[in-house]
């Protein structure tokens, strides 16, 4: 079917599309001589195939806007200044096909065209793989440094969407908190939850993680994935796995590291192993892994994977509280990390060694209980007790630290013991993950419009504040009286926000930082010792 296009809309597809070959050539996604490919390719996507007579294909790059310092996008020193002139000019071709009725106004389906056509400008996994292990044979650095901007550069990894989340640090007792408002993910409006509804699930891919999204075009209620390039990671311990960067990063460089297999989170020796010989290959990146258990696991407990990236959070940065001895690794060093959390650190340099010494404190603390301080190994058959582990290179040494996690609920805390209490839920009431493990705060969208009513309610009582705030606002008055200026009241929800948070880990962590909770903690230590 021809597709009637008018003059202006012609010169408007014409500039954009040749804009957008011209920059995915500059920022390295596509080869000059594959322009007119690109061309056909995007035009063939976009079913404008037969208006062949209507649309050009420009020569020569000097034709075309190159690359667009004027955009009134918002750059970032994380992400390459490609991401967001390519991001711009993305955006303005597919509100251009929606005008024309290419596609229908709805979210996925705008995801899916931009996926697409991002898709049709660069490389096959094979090419991206060669390119990577090529850099990589100069350095791990070089490969992974290269590989993090291509993937901003197609829109993968949402740049110009990751800047709008509201970050910030704040000091607090145990360290320089990171604090995000997560606004990356855009709210989608009734069109797009009907289209949602009518939606029929293939179960393909089965998951979010799965390799199958490499190249997947999506659909309605699934994210568009053609873009989606992964690396692979040949014999991670005697199996395949797989390398991709996270499309809504929280920090630089945030890379998922999958199972090759749909299979659920398991943490054993193997997880150890795994985190030492990716360390191995990227000496420069952590890795960890969320706990296999509901309520202290991560969003995905279904398929195995790990997370990391190159960035140092507030628990890297703690020191010992105590140091101890493990009297059948004398070679390995071990101590409590001062963290709200409950964590032990152990470092060496012997690769097989620290993992059998952690291996044998999972086993331990697997079975270990102490009703005092409300740990139970075991309770009407269900496990409670498992690991969430981040492992690290520091002056060359093997640094794993260990996180102890215990997800047993009862009447007064239902939604777990070592989990946030009540009493931050109008903060944060969401299970804690590896990335809020280590002193990055994940908060809800919800809280920019309601902490800008809570900084006005600090200076004037009669400003409506939500409900769950209330309390919290009483208190602060009190802490903070005669709070007249806007500015000065922000600063006092954003750094008491971070305490709210402190308070959050704090109630996950297992042994408290009060006398009873040290006292649990030596008979700990004193069981640990001995393996």
């Amino acid at each position: 079917m021809f597709l009637k296009i008018s003059k202006n809309s012609k010169d408007q597809l014409n500039y954009l599309l040749n804009k957008l070959i011209s920059q995915c050539i500059v920022a390295g996604t596509l080869e000059t001589k594959d322009r007119v490919y690109g061309f056909n390719r995007l035009i063939s996507r976009m079913g404008l195939a037969d208006c062949g007579s209507v649309l050009d294909i420009y020569d020569n790059d000097y034709e075309i806007d190159l690359p667009s310092t004027n955009e009134s996008v918002v750059h970032s020193a994380e992400f390459s200044d490609m991401a967001f002139t390519i991001g711009a000019t993305i955006n303005r071709i597919i509100e251009t096909a929606v005008e024309l009725k290419i596609i229908a106004d709805v979210f996925d389906l705008r995801e899916v065209l931009a996926a697409d056509l991002l898709d049709c400008l660069m490389g096959r996994p094979s090419d991206i793989n060669n390119e990577f292990y090529h850099r990589y044979s100069k350095s791990p650095q070089e490969a992974t440094d290269w590989f993090y901007t291509y993937c901003q550069n197609v829109q993968y990894i949402q740049a110009a969407r990751i800047t709008k989340n509201v970050s910030y640090k704040a000091e607090c007792d145990f360290g320089l908190l990171d604090i995000t408002i997560n606004l990356s993910k855009p709210e989608k409006n009734p069109k797009d939850i009907a289209a949602e509804r009518h939606a029929i699930s293939s179960g393909y891919p089965k998951c979010l993680l799965c390799r199958e999204n490499e190249g997947f075009s999506g659909r309605v209620g699934h994210p568009a994935r053609a873009n989606h390039r992964l690396i692979s990671l040949p014999d991670l311990v005697n199996e395949e796995w797989y390398l991709q960067y996270s499309p809504y990063s929280y920090y630089p460089e945030h890379c998922i590291v999958l199972s090759t297999e749909h299979r659920p989170m398991k943490i054993d020796r193997q997880t150890f192993a795994r985190i030492i010989s990716f360390l191995d290959r990227f000496p420069h990146y952590f890795i960890g892994s969320n706990a296999d258990l509901p309520i202290v696991g991560g969003s995905i407990l279904s398929h195995d994977h790990y997370q990391g990236g190159r960035y140092s959070f507030a628990m890297d940065r703690a020191g010992l509280e105590r140091t101890f001895e493990l009297s059948s690794w004398p070679d390995i060093s071990a101590g409590i990390v001062h963290w709200p959390m409950s964590v032990i650190r152990l470092a060496g340099n012997d690769s097989e060694r620290i993992i059998d010494c952690a291996a044998s404190i999972l086993e331990h603390w697997r079975e270990y209980s102490d009703p005092e301080a409300d740990i139970l190994a075991v309770s009407d058959g269900e496990p409670h007790n498992t690991i969430t582990p981040i492992g690290r290179m520091r002056d060359g040494r093997y640094e794993l630290d260990l996180v102890l996690r215990n997800n047993r609920c009862t009447s007064e805390h239902p939604m777990g013991i070592f989990h946030p209490h009540a009493d931050v839920h109008h903060i944060k009431q969401e299970n804690i993950g590896l990335i809020e493990v280590m002193g990055l705060a994940v908060l809800p969208a919800r809280l920019v419009k309601e902490l800008d009513q809570a900084a006005a309610a600090l200076i004037n009582e009669s400003e409506v504040v939500d409900e769950k705030h209330q309390v919290w606002i009483s208190e602060l008055r009190v802490k903070y009286p005669n709070v007249s200026d806007l500015n000065n009241a922000e600063e006092i929800i954003r750094r008491e926000t971070a305490r709210k948070f402190e308070r959050v880990l704090e109630d996950a962590g297992l042994f408290k930082h009060d006398a009873a909770g040290r006292e649990a903690l030596v008979r700990y230590i004193e069981a640990v010792s001995i393996l």
